[in-house]
C-alpha cells in the first residue's frame, strides 16, 4: 500500500476563490499574432489613392479572416446537436459604434471573402452610417424588440432568439431577428482607443468559432535578416471556442491570416 496522506485545509486566498467559483465548465481559449502591418498600410495607402476609399486596419484584418475561413472549410461551420453544419458562405460580423460612439452595434458583411476589402470598406461605411443616423432597417427592428422586452425575461429570450435564428436556422427578419446574425466569425477594434493588446468575451448567443480583436498598430524594434529594425507592428488577439477550434485549426487559420496580411495585393483585384 502506497504510504497515506492527509488532506490539507484550505485558508486564506485560496478558501475565498474555492467559493467563489465552481469547476471550470468555459470552453474559451485565447492566442495572438503579432504582425508586420507594413504591407498592409502600403496597400492601405495605394488603395486611397487609387480608389478614394479609406481603408482601415479593421477592414483588412476582416477580409484577411474571410480568406482563412474559405481556406479551412472544416472551420466554417455551426454547432448543432453534437454535429458541425456548413455554412453556405463566409460571413463576417463587424462590430461598429452607434449612437454616437456611446453604444455598439454590428454588420455582417457576406461573401467576405469572394468581396475585394475597398467593397468591404463601403459596405461598412454605408451600413455604419445607417445605424449611427437610426434609419437601418434591421438595426431598428432589432433594437425596438429589445427596448420592449422586459429585463427579468431578456437572457431567456436571447436564448430563445439564438436557437431559432442559429441553431435551426430560421429568418425572422421581419420582426428583427435575422437568420445567422453573427456569420462565421467576429471582428472588432480597440486600436482607434489606443489599447496595443485584449481579449473580448465570446457570448454563448454567437454560436461562432473565434473572435477576433484588432490592437492599435504600433512602432517596435524587431529583428530582420539578422538586424534590428524598428516596423508598425499589429497584435490580434483571438478568442477561440474549444469545442470547434484547437491548437491544430489555430495555427492553420493563423498562417492564412499572415499569407494575406504578408501580401494584400496578391488577393486583392486590381485597384480602380
Amino acid at each position: 500500500m502506497g504510504e497515506r496522506t492527509e488532506r490539507v485545509k484550505i485558508k486564506g486566498w485560496r478558501k475565498i476563490a474555492a467559493a467563489t467559483w465552481s469547476h471550470p465548465n468555459d470552453p474559451q481559449i485565447y492566442g495572438d499574432l503579432e504582425i508586420d502591418a507594413t504591407p498592409l498600410l502600403d496597400f492601405m495607402e495605394e488603395a486611397q489613392r487609387a480608389t478614394g476609399v479609406k481603408l482601415t486596419i479593421t477592414h483588412m484584418v476582416g477580409k484577411a479572416i474571410g480568406h482563412a475561413l474559405a481556406e479551412h472549410s472544416e472551420l466554417n461551420v455551426r454547432l448543432y446537436r453534437g454535429h458541425f453544419v456548413p455554412r453556405e458562405s463566409v460571413d463576417i460580423f463587424f462590430i461598429v459604434s452607434a449612437e454616437a460612439g456611446a453604444e455598439l452595434s454590428g454588420v455582417k458583411v457576406v461573401n467576405t471573402d469572394k468581396k475585394a476589402v475597398v467593397e468591404i470598406a463601403n459596405e461598412l461605411a454605408d451600413r455604419a452610417s445607417k445605424i449611427r443616423t437610426g434609419t437601418d432597417e434591421e438595426f431598428g427592428k432589432t433594437k425596438s424588440m429589445l427596448a420592449k422586452t422586459p429585463t427579468k425575461l431578456l437572457h431567456f429570450s436571447m436564448r430563445v432568439a439564438a436557437w431559432i435564428t442559429t441553431d435551426r436556422d430560421k429568418d425572422l427578419k421581419k420582426r428583427g431577428l435575422p437568420r445567422q446574425p453573427f456569420g462565421s466569425a467576429m471582428i472588432t477594434s480597440v486600436g482607434m482607443f489606443g489599447i496595443q493588446h485584449a481579449y473580448a468575451p465570446l457570448s454563448p448567443y454567437y454560436r461562432i468559432p473565434f473572435l477576433v480583436l484588432v490592437g492599435e498598430v504600433t512602432d517596435k524594434p524587431v529583428v530582420v535578416d539578422g538586424e534590428v529594425v524598428v516596423r508598425p507592428m499589429l497584435t490580434l488577439a483571438a478568442t477561440m471556442d474549444h469545442r470547434y477550434v484547437d491548437g491544430f485549426h489555430a495555427a492553420k487559420l493563423a498562417r492564412h491570416v499572415r499569407e494575406y496580411c504578408d501580401e494584400p495585393k496578391r488577393f486583392e483585384p486590381p485597384l480602380e
